[in-house]
């Protein structure tokens, strides 16, 4: 299979080849835009059980960055959160028609998570931001662009949550300001992936005390 892969040659050959093989929007996005997949398959249902787990209880948005097929969007319903209450923000056309099929209650935003504060409501408390992005192949000025906007949109409020491939420190860490405050593998995907989640809670510092000598 290898062989006649790399006998079609052009990537169009190659996409339409997969396209014939196995039908399925998620490998003709991974054949188009592999750098903005950034897999290989979707996510298991035990990645996105383990991701949904991370949002804390409470109130504000939840919103979902790179939503795909909606295997991510389906487990974060089915943890409680209220459809209107998310919202997930998607790049690619055809995941956006697919997504906003699948679940019309849920608010799908086409656009680009550099931009996340000027495609979400004004003025919403953000409980956490669970994102799907490709970090590790994404240039590095756009996901500099990306961790700046959870920053700011979390400030001292709300957890994002991140997997990764790799797991081993990505580079990615080094653009980023925050706390991790949690850390998961979960083997049973394809492949294995490292769920991280964030506070960017700013730390207080303890005012020093101020001793008082009696004279």
């Amino acid at each position: 299979m290898v062989y006649r892969l790399l006998k079609l040659g052009h990537p169009r050959r190659v996409a339409h080849y997969f396209k014939n093989l196995a039908p399925g929007i998620f490998l003709q996005e991974l054949c188009a835009k592999p750098g903005a997949i950034g897999a290989i398959c979707p996510s298991s249902p035990y990645l996105a059980r383990r991701m949904a787990q991370q949002v804390p209880d409470g109130d504000g948005l939840v919103i979902e960055l790179g939503g795909g097929t909606g295997v991510i969007t389906r487990a974060l319903l089915k943890r409680g959160i209220p459809a209107d209450r998310l919202i997930v923000v998607e790049l690619s056309s055809s995941f956006v028609q697919r997504l906003r099929e699948r679940f019309p209650d849920v608010r799908v935003v086409h656009g680009s998570a550099a931009e996340l504060a000027q495609l979400i409501p004004q003025g919403e408390r953000i409980r956490a931001i669970v994102s799907s992005l490709p970090l590790c192949s994404l240039p590095a000025p756009i996901s500099r662009a990306i961790l700046e906007q959870w920053r700011i949109l979390l400030n001292d409020e709300g957890i994002a949550v991140q997997f990764t491939y790799n797991l081993r420190r990505p580079g990615w860490r080094d653009l980023l300001r925050a706390e991790e405050i949690g850390s998961a593998t979960v083997w049973a995907n394809l492949p294995p992936a490292q769920i991280s989640t964030f506070s960017f809670k700013t730390r207080k510092l303890t005012p020093p005390r101020h001793e008082h000598h009696s004279s």
